[in-house]
């Protein structure tokens, strides 16, 4: 073993006193439909439901050990790092300020206050993140207390690691392939570099959002970058700059193997586990199951781990990901219409209209012309195809149309 692994290695057995070893189960479903020997490692299964108790529980420790007055931890977080951090500030009997942002849902504040109880202040504050951590880093020098960074932080990566060692307890041999999120960097550095001393022949295929590709930049630019996430929908991995410490151990990473996952793709696969096996994933939690498809020719008749990295999804966001989910598979589509406007012309529209044919939104924006009107028409359907023979006969009948469904800019202002 090197010194990285032994040190994982003895992080794994104090988080013990924390929590048992998450599972690791082979999904029968996914070995089938693709053909190769699939397992879960289950992060969604911790105490609150992420890896993040993992870093935080290692940083908190080896603070206190350093350190044994040290009694004040601050972190900013709007999600998973927070309710690890609260987490553990219980379970050491510690204090924790909890820096969130102010459009932070309220489902989050309350699962980390739930979590940390008397031993944690949460504060809103600034309308995004970049505010929020300058704020929390100013009040944590001031008052002399440690901060817990998410990801960009040695103690952090050490813990995250303990996956990896978990993994190679649970597996009879090691696995040919894992697959994992990127977010900050954090889990995927701990993992690469142990799997590195314990398993050099285990290939990494690593998953971010097309919208925050903070890995897939650096590589390119052989540095950590700031991107501007364009989608923040999957708002664990979602980062814009990855960790300097975190890609120190990543930029020998090919950058073949870190492919990018559309959002509105990972809505799908959220959907599939959700009402197939009944797992509840967060986006982020889902990142390492999206790209199975593509990976198919490749892992066939191969072990395969997936982690799935957190299952913190709030239901109320259940309409959206449907949504989201149906425009990926083309079920679902918006457009304006140029509709006449004389009488019988909104029924000789929906005469055009198949069976399987719905009006899930229907709406008169403004007459463009003194005898046409503009109308926004959300139709769903049960088969892609049905979309072209419906738009066949409004064109066959004249009417002029615009599909705005994946235009971001036109949908966000009208859908």
């Amino acid at each position: 073993m090197t010194a990285f692994a032994d040190t994982a290695r003895a992080v794994t057995d104090r988080l013990r006193a924390l929590f048992p070893p998450t599972p690791l189960q082979r999904n029968a479903y996914l070995s089938a439909k693709y053909g190769a020997d699939i397992w879960l490692k289950r992060e969604d299964l911790s105490p609150v439901r992420s890896y993040k108790i993992r870093g935080a529980f290692n940083a908190m420790q080896t603070a206190r050990a350093a350190d044994p007055d040290q009694r004040l931890f601050v972190c900013a977080s709007a999600g998973n790092h927070a309710q690890g951090v609260a987490f553990n500030c219980a379970h050491f009997g510690v204090q924790g300020v909890v820096f969130m942002p102010v459009t932070t849902p309220a489902q989050k504040i309350d699962k980390t206050r739930a979590f940390g109880g008397e031993h944690v202040e949460i504060e809103l504050v600034g309308d995004y993140f970049d505010e929020t951590l300058k704020v929390a880093q100013a009040f944590c020098a001031e008052r002399g207390g440690h901060f817990l960074a998410p990801f960009d932080d040695a103690q952090v990566i050490e813990g995250q690691a303990s996956v990896g060692i978990e993994i190679l307890d649970q597996i009879e041999t090691p696995p040919d392939r894992v697959i994992l999120p990127v977010g900050g960097g954090g889990l995927s550095a701990g993992m690469v570099r142990l799997f590195g001393a314990l398993s050099p022949e285990t290939r990494f295929t690593l998953v971010e959002p097309t919208g925050g590709p903070s890995l897939t930049e650096a590589l390119r630019q052989g540095a950590p970058a700031t991107v501007h996430p364009v989608d923040s929908f999957v708002d664990g991995a979602s980062v814009a700059r990855i960790g300097a410490r975190n890609f120190e151990i990543l930029r020998t990473v090919d950058a073949g193997d870190v492919l990018l996952a559309p959002e509105d793709r990972i809505c799908t696969t959220m959907l599939d586990m959700l009402n197939v096996e009944g797992i509840v994933l967060e986006p982020a939690g889902a990142l390492s199951l999206d790209v199975l498809p593509e990976l198919a020719p490749q892992i066939a008749g191969q072990t395969v781990v997936c982690v799935t990295s957190g299952g913190n999804f709030d239901f109320e966001r259940l309409p959206e990901v449907k949504e989201r989910a149906q425009r990926h598979a083309g079920l679902k589509k918006y457009f304006v219409l140029r509709l006449p406007q004389r009488p019988g012309a909104l029924k000789d529209f929906l005469g055009m209209l198949g069976p399987h044919d719905d009006i899930a939104r229907f709406e008169y924006l403004k007459k463009s012309a003194r005898n046409f009107g503009s109308v926004l028409i959300g139709i769903e359907t049960d088969r892609a195809g049905n979309f072209d023979a419906l738009f066949a006969r409004m064109s066959q009948a004249g009417l002029v149309w615009r599909d705005i469904t994946d235009d971001r800019t036109l949908a966000e202002f009208l859908v």
